[in-house]
């Protein structure tokens, strides 16, 4: 999942200006109902994966930052069960050296 954030991260901002290329060829005139009932459904289904991707990459974005508050986090935690773990090292050994006194 972690290597797939940067490549989404790359691809998304692109794919909006692939689909507004695209869709031009799609949209010229036609007598056949059924093509243009095709086209009209490419079109649509164009502006929908457009709004799909801009859904995936404000999601990609939240994660990312929901992900470094959760590192940081982490990185905290880490330093207060370090400091705990040392205080406790200290209160061992000077209960150590009461017990031999």
């Amino acid at each position: 999942m972690a290597l797939l954030i940067p490549v989404l991260r790359a691809v998304l901002p692109h794919l909006g200006s692939i689909l507004s290329a695209a869709s031009p060829a799609f949209s010229s005139r036609t007598a056949d109902p059924e093509i243009a009932e095709l086209r009209a459904a490419v079109s649509r289904n164009a502006a929908h994966t457009k709004e799909l991707a801009e859904q995936l990459e404000r999601t990609v974005t939240a994660l990312d930052e929901t992900a470094r508050v959760a590192e940081a986090r982490l990185r905290l935690a880490l330093w207060m069960a370090g400091g705990a773990l040392a205080l406790a090292a200290v209160a061992l050994v000077l209960a150590i050296v009461a017990f031999n006194r």
